[in-house]
């Protein structure tokens, strides 16, 4: 969406008193600003890991998550300028620049020659929102996860975060598996499991990673590569979306690599349409 042009402020580090217009702010695009919105809501008492810029009415215009993922939302070329100088002087911890893509790249430009090469640059990655309907059916053997297949779940987390980034999350210590761990007990995460040469497997998983002002975005979508190629993932998607949708939260969405066509016309397929753009900038 286009944000609104407001006079110029000053970026200024957020406090726990700024939380309401924080949320007010990240209203105006539930859908883009959902990453943001999470660790703002969740960490409110350390308010060195968010700044904004207010706008004249006593409001924010801009703000940006800085923790392990940097986090842009609603900023204008010179609100862009100002967050770069900032990043320079207070960044040390960043994975990722992660976000609406004209935030990300308008960032990145500003700050690239004082980073090392990054992993990767994906510059279209396509926003999309659950419309409601599937265009392909409905698999209902997909539900959510139990506690007790975790030790199911867990190597199909890793096998598609190394398709998805390059590496093992699970060689820099426990906190991947924590996490996996974390999604299933609090029931976001969702599988279809099947049997294969006497054992179960998981055939199909999604997770919701990130949860926040009535929209859940899906991430984590796997499908066992035997599978791959049958038509699965749409009405499964479908199904997710469904379950969501009528239990945790009214808005679903997500983010693809404009390049995964199966993976787009899929969601296509299952029922999601391209609302906007996001871009990811993997710094490590």
């Amino acid at each position: 969406m286009m944000w609104p042009l407001r006079r110029r402020g000053d970026l200024r580090r957020l406090t726990a008193l700024d939380l309401s217009q924080a949320r007010l702010f990240l209203d105006q695009d539930p859908v883009g600003s959902v990453l943001a919105r999470v660790p703002i809501e969740s960490r409110v008492r350390r308010p060195s890991h968010a700044v904004g810029i207010d706008d004249d009415g006593g409001g924010l215009r801009a703000l940006c998550w800085l923790g392990a993922n940097i986090i842009p939302v609603g900023f204008d070329d010179e609100g862009l300028d100002q967050l770069a100088d900032y990043v320079r002087r207070h960044d040390r911890i960043a994975n990722s620049i992660v976000g609406p893509a004209d935030q990300v790249l308008g960032l990145w430009q500003r700050i690239q020659a004082d980073y090392p090469q990054p992993r990767e640059v994906r510059e279209h990655q396509l926003s999309m929102v659950w419309s409601g309907e599937s265009n392909c059916g409905v698999d209902t053997t997909v539900r959510m996860a139990k506690p007790a297949e975790s030790g199911l779940i867990l190597p199909a987390s890793v096998a598609m975060f190394i398709e998805e980034v390059g590496y093992d999350p699970t060689s820099y210590g426990p906190s991947y598996a924590q996490r996996v761990h974390g999604l299933i007990r609090h029931g976001r995460t969702f599988v279809r499991m099947g049997g294969a040469g006497g054992q179960m497997r998981v055939e199909f998983k999604a997770d919701i990673g990130a949860l926040g002002g009535h929209v859940a975005q899906i991430q984590g979508v796997w499908v066992h590569p035997d599978l791959r190629g049958w038509g699965l993932a749409g009405p499964a998607m479908a199904r997710v979306a469904q379950l969501v949708s009528a239990t945790i939260a009214p808005t679903v969405s997500l983010y693809v690599n404009d390049y995964n066509i199966a993976a787009v016309r899929a969601y296509e397929k299952a029922g999601f349409v391209v609302v906007g753009e996001y871009a990811t900038v993997l710094l490590s």
